[in-house]
């Protein structure tokens, strides 16, 4: 399996963008730090999500930063991403592992202990738990508990991410969890300054995972 770092792991949002403009933001939270980039788009047809992914990767690759594919195991593999992110509606991990073999990272949505210690059991690389807040994105969210959170993060061994509405101002909670980073989408993806906006949180990021 490839490393991966989950400090700052960014999620896109290509909503209400024009391509160059999403592009442009995308650039400019790698160049800030991101640490893990995930390319999450619910409406676009197969081509359109390919053909978006590729650039994406160009830019991904220019930062040495992993792109994960959300939902799409086919087009994890057609643009040759380093991983793919599943959802509780999802192909299974263990299906997927088997499809994408060890070197692909797989992450997985959980929301409980239960699905944790399944996705993990099955060949999870890292672990995606929330929401922590309300989101604007237009994935359905199931608020989380930060009690929960900690119970995922002590029950597994592999890294856990807090997701969901987390920006500069409320990641106070999750101080103490054992998180190996948090997840950012409309804090950096709404910013006129993604850069600037990706180092701030990259800092928070790091000194909650110092923390727990």
């Amino acid at each position: 399996m490839r490393k991966f770092d989950t400090t700052l792991y960014f999620i896109t949002d290509s909503t209400g963008l024009e391509e160059a403009e999403f592009l442009r933001r995308v650039d400019e939270a790698l160049k800030g730090g991101a640490t893990l980039l995930q390319l999450r788009e619910k409406d676009k047809t197969t081509r359109e999500y390919m053909s978006l992914a590729e650039k994406v990767h160009d830019i991904a690759r220019k930062y040495d930063v992993p792109l994960i594919i959300d939902d799409r195991v086919d087009v994890a593999l057609a643009v040759k991403s380093e991983g793919v992110h599943l959802g509780q509606s999802d192909m299974p991990v263990n299906i997927a592992r088997e499809i994408l073999g060890e070197k692909f990272i797989i992450g997985a949505t959980t929301k409980t202990v239960p699905q944790a210690l399944e996705a993990y059991e099955q060949g999870a690389d890292y672990l995606g738990v929330g929401a922590i807040y309300p989101t604007t994105t237009k994935v359905k969210t199931v608020l989380t508990p930060v009690e929960t959170l900690d119970a995922i993060c002590k029950s597994v061994p592999i890294p856990v991410n807090a997701i969901g509405g987390l920006n500069e101002t409320n990641t106070h909670v999750l101080e103490g969890v054992g998180i190996a980073g948090f997840c950012v989408v409309s804090a950096i993806m709404k910013s006129q300054d993604p850069r600037a906006k990706a180092e701030i949180l990259l800092e928070i990021a790091k000194k909650l995972v110092r923390k727990s």
